[in-house]
This record gives C-alpha cells, structure tokens and sequence, in this order.
C-alpha cells in the first residue's frame, strides 16, 4: 500500500528532492504547500496518510502549524523536517506530538524510514532523542514514574512503544493480539498520565524502562 505524503516546505528545491527521493518507493508526494495557510486549506478537503512539515517559514512556522494540526486531526502523522539541529525545536515537536524529527542534513534513508514509521502509527523518535529533550521538555500531567503500578505486560509493551513500534509491531513481538496491545496502550497512557503515545515513550526513557 502506498503512502500519500504532503509536503509543508517555502523552498521549490526542497520539494522537487523530495519527489525524486521518493522515487522508486511505495510514498508518494501526493501534494505540497509553502505556508501554513496553504497546508491548512488542503488538510480542509484531503487528509494524507503523513505530513512532512518544514519548521522556518513566512507567516506563521512549522511548529505552530503542527499544534494546529494536532488539534484539528489528532491522529494524524506529522514529521518535522528540518534544517536547524536545535534542541528548542526537537523538545517543542515532541510535546506538541510530531512523530519524528528529522534534520535536512540526514540522509534520505532516514527521512523514508520515518515517514514509513509515521504512517503506520509507530514514532520516528530514537530513545536518544527523547533523551536528549529531558531538561527542556514540559510534560506537566506526567506524575512520578515511583507512583506508577504498571503490570509487567504493560513495562513491556510501553518499552516497545518507546521503541517507536506500532501497535502491530507490538502485537506480533509479544505474541498477543492486537485489540490486548491497544487496550494496554490506553491503561498505559491513563496511569502514567500523558495524551498520546510521544509522552509515554519519554516517560518511559526519564524513567529508565529504555
């Protein structure tokens, strides 16, 4: 199955690389932007499988259009693509939801890898990342990993899911069915306190269980 790709990026050149990168695989560039307000109105009529969000743009940038984004398609993949190798940006992608982070400067094996990840419900976060955003990162809803009573099925999937894998991922490593993954997901996410599947995997990682 293919996967459809929007493209948030002001700059013709970045866009034109991408369709070529992703020639020869199952992603498509399905449609671009060059603004917020333009990816936005496409959103409004298309909903992509990702979107592959550039960070600085005229007008309103990346980051904001990603919390935008999260409120008006919550379940929808989005990876930041971007130039600047800056722990402010990575740790405010992270709490605002994005699933992965990837620099320009990375080669395209990453950037393909990524979206792969993202479109079928996994994160793109390496636990180095999530790491690397432990001081700067405000998760105020994450209570103390020492009052947490996980079960030992639930440390095991929550590892898996720091470990970016999907819920079918999870499913097929740890042998049980993928409804038990996904109701194990939710009591995960209600005990440790946090919205998405991002804010438990860097639970997990300050809590030392990655």
């Amino acid at each position: 199955m293919g996967i459809n790709v929007l493209a948030v990026d002001d700059h013709d050149v970045v866009l034109a690389g991408l369709g070529t990168l992703f020639g020869g695989t199952e992603i498509s560039l399905g449609s671009t932007a060059k603004s917020s307000a333009e990816a936005l109105e496409k959103l409004r009529h298309k909903r992509p499988d990702v979107v592959l969000m550039d960070i600085r743009m005229p007008g309103v940038d990346g980051l904001s259009t990603l919390a935008r984004i999260k409120t008006d398609h919550p379940d929808l993949p989005v990876v930041m693509y971007t130039a600047y190798d800056n722990q402010t940006y990575l740790a405010r992608a992270l709490a605002l939801g994005a699933a992965g982070y990837v620099r320009k400067s990375d080669a395209g094996e990453k950037l393909v890898d990524s979206i792969r990840k993202a479109a079928t419900g996994g994160l793109a976060w390496t636990p180095q990342e999530l790491q690397d955003t432990k001081g700067p990162l405000p998760l105020p809803n994450v209570v103390n990993g020492l009052e947490i009573a996980l079960t030992q099925r639930e440390s095991e999937v929550l590892h898996q899911m720091a470990n970016g894998l999907t819920n079918k991922e999870i499913a097929k490593m740890l042998k049980i069915s993928y409804e038990t993954v996904k109701e194990h997901v939710q009591h995960i996410l209600r005990k440790i306190g946090v919205k998405d599947r991002t804010q438990a995997a860097v639970w997990a990682v300050r809590n030392e269980l990655v």
